[in-house]
């Protein structure tokens, strides 16, 4: 079960990690009476060591330069089931007991959990049965068969799913393996913090993605205790604020489908509430766009995959630049499942807000030399023809005209100005398509910059 472990990063040198502006101080927050310690996360770096991988944890200078801030991200995308929650899983299945091992576990999971179960219910040669809610990633599901388990699609919703999962195994009398609310889970998901805070003493401030709360409580009683005045802040998709709604006593709907499903939590723990109402200096909500975003960037600049989940501490720092600008911030990357269509959506989609990839619109003559017209001036202006959709029956247009679509490729929004008015200036009558805030907003106008 051993697996190679990637190099621990060496101690930053402190002129880098040292914030440039001076923080606000925040109230002592007090880990004492909490239901897990920090003894109890140092136990559980022990069972993990050499069977759960130290991931990276490295500056990013092009993250740093864009937002302002220092920006070191944990690599957690990169353990072997591409999730955190390995540490949890191995941390609660080795403190079963002989029976317990004999009969089995079972778990509810949007399907990160699932794997982490899986994967070291195999290790350990326990049997694994596991409900997903319907509408799981497939790349979730077909990993976490292919670490052996019993997947059982079931339930609208993770808290569905996870009310079959323990009716099953009251049944069957196996051990329910819960994704976030046990305290040995939580423990195993602390010792992210003691890795991050060895390499990089100095951080200011923990950003964390919170669905059920099991990764930013073990990391807010490991941070607070080594380091009472780092700051930690959650981030929750504003699709799914449950936490945020608790802690903040508010009452905001949550509804939809989230790119962020791994946090699309609707009922925090019970446990990890009492933690992050403790310890969490504060809880900030991200739009999909904004998600979509920092996943977009972390594949360009850093050249990683996340899920949704993984990117939201980014977005949570490119939405409030300022609040951080000139501090020294540790990001959980908390995985990287996700489908490859779906992934292709969304670079897509930010290609299209970007101004790089554009759908053009043309009502234009049905005679010879029109399209040839429509080509040649984009062909002049550099743009580059992708898709090309020519409609002469579907159209409320006179029997003599067609309705024209070109998608293209430009440089950037700057080009695809330019290319705008090179057409307008060809007499041709062009609308930019797309739902991609300012782009729909300027489809019309003459300057797309």
């Amino acid at each position: 079960m051993t697996m190679s472990e990637t190099p621990k990063a060496s101690a930053p040198k402190a002129s880098v990690l040292k914030a440039s502006v001076p923080k606000a101080s925040l109230p002592k927050a007090s880990v004492a009476g909490l239901p897990v310690t920090l003894r109890d996360i140092e136990a559980a770096a022990g069972v993990l060591a050499g069977f759960v991988k130290q991931t990276s944890f490295d500056r990013s200078r092009t993250l740093s330069d864009i937002t302002g801030a220092n920006v070191w991200l944990k690599f957690e995308n990169l353990q072997f089931t591409a999730t955190f929650k390995e540490r949890g899983a191995l941390n609660r299945l080795s403190a079963l007991s002989v029976d317990e091992r004999r009969r089995g576990v079972i778990a509810a999971s949007a399907g990160n959990h699932a794997q982490g179960v899986a994967y070291h219910a195999a290790c350990l040669s326990i049997p694994a049965t596991i409900f997903v809610p319907s509408g799981t990633p497939t790349v979730k599901i077909e990993n976490t068969r292919r670490h052996g388990a019993n997947v059982i699609e079931g339930g609208a919703t993770l808290e569905e799913a996870a009310a079959l999962a323990t009716e099953h195994g009251r049944k069957a009398q196996l051990t329910y393996i819960h994704p976030y609310d046990d305290p040995l889970i939580i423990a195993g998901q602390g010792t992210i913090a003691l890795e991050m805070l060895t390499a990089a003493p100095d951080l200011d401030v923990l950003i964390v993605p919170i669905g059920g709360g099991g990764l930013i409580s073990g990391i807010a009683v490991a941070a607070k205790s080594l380091k009472p005045d780092i700051e930690i802040i959650g981030v929750q998709a504003d699709l799914y604020p449950s936490m945020y709604n608790l802690i903040k006593g508010q009452h905001l709907p949550m509804r939809g489908d989230t790119l962020a499903e791994g946090i699309a939590v609707k009922a925090p723990g019970r446990i990890t509430s009492e933690i992050v109402r403790a310890l969490v200096d504060d809880i900030v909500l991200v739009t999909e766009e904004q998600i979509e975003q920092a996943l977009s960037l972390l594949i360009t600049i850093e050249k990683t995959v996340t899920e949704g989940a993984g990117a939201a501490g980014l977005a949570a720092v490119l939405a409030n630049e300022e609040r951080f600008k000139g501090r020294a911030l540790g990001l959980v990357l908390s995985g990287g499942n996700i489908d490859t269509r779906l992934l292709s959506s969304v670079l897509t989609r930010q290609l299209a807000r970007e101004g790089r990839l554009s759908q053009l619109r043309f009502d234009i003559v049905d005679r010879p030399g029109q399209l040839g017209t429509v080509v040649a001036v984009l062909s002049k202006a550099g743009a580059n023809i992708v898709e090309v959709s020519h409609q002469r029956v579907f159209t409320d247009l006179p029997a003599k005209a067609v309705h024209l679509e070109v998608v293209i490729e430009t440089r950037d929004r700057s080009h695809l100005a330019a290319t705008i008015a090179a057409l307008r200036a060809a007499n041709l009558d062009v609308e930019v398509g797309g739902n991609f805030g300012a782009l729909s907003e300027t489809s019309h106008s003459d300057d797309l910059a």
